[in-house]
């Protein structure tokens, strides 16, 4: 096919999405929601939940819009529709996986009071993520191309960060405070260590393809800032880090 008959394609297939978005508003207007928007919106998070799984595994760098039109089975065209550059979708995709999270740390806080068990379910997230394919948090593999990333996508990144140390600042001053954890430095600082290594310890797990290297960091981590038991002086454990 010739550079002039496949732009010729694109450009039909756009005015023929432009022309059903433009259906889809009017019938909106109208009180009725048509079946091209519904499917639009599956459309959406299906390209979203795999350009998610190729950057866990790869990279943000390392897939382009042919890769996920061949691995969702579209149209460039059509991805182009939903997210007019990579950068848009780089920018959906961490929100909607921050937000996502966000929801999972307000689940953990009120569905468990005291602080080690809020701990214990927080990390489980990370260890689940290892058990699917050897992914990590998406967050975490986007950090490691920073530099290379759009504005809009570090952005979201940094939020995700900020937002998971603020959430374990205050369950870890929570457990300060209740004797249930044993720590000399401030709560926020020792937030940004706790996630710091539980980011670098799923890097270390896929690297080595060794899942247990996590739960050994957490254990670890453990030993050395839980109290030993309410009541009775508390010993301390050698410090792992």
């Amino acid at each position: 096919m010739t550079l002039i008959k496949r732009d010729m394609i694109i450009l039909l297939e756009r005015k023929v999405l432009e022309t059903s978005r433009s259906a889809a508003v009017i019938l909106k207007k109208s009180g009725v929601t048509p079946r091209s928007d519904r499917m639009e919106n599956i459309t959406y998070h299906k390209l979203l939940d795999s350009a998610q799984g190729m950057i866990q595994s790869n990279g943000f760098n390392a897939f382009s819009y042919r890769d996920l039109s061949t691995l969702v089975g579209i149209t460039t065209a059509s991805i182009h529709y939903h997210f007019p550059t990579k950068a848009d979708m780089g920018e959906a995709l961490t929100r909607r996986y921050r937000e996502s999270f966000n929801e999972v740390l307000r689940r953990i806080e009120a569905d468990n009071g005291d602080a080690p068990t809020r701990i214990e379910q927080y990390v489980k997230q990370f260890l689940q993520t290892l058990e699917h394919g050897g992914k990590i948090c998406l967050c975490g593999m986007l950090a490691s191309d920073y530099q290379t990333l759009p504005e809009n996508v570090r952005k979201e990144i940094r939020a995700f960060f900020t937002e998971n140390e603020a959430w374990l600042e205050m369950v870890l001053q929570q457990g300060k405070t209740d004797g249930s954890f044993v720590f000399d430095s401030e709560a926020k600082d020792l937030a940004i260590a706790f996630f710091a290594m539980i980011e670098g310890a799923m890097l270390g797990a896929r690297m080595f393809e060794d899942k247990s290297r996590l739960q050994r960091t957490v254990d670890c981590w453990r030993s050395s800032v839980f109290s030993q038991g309410k009541g009775e002086k508390v010993k301390r454990e050698k410090a792992c880090w």
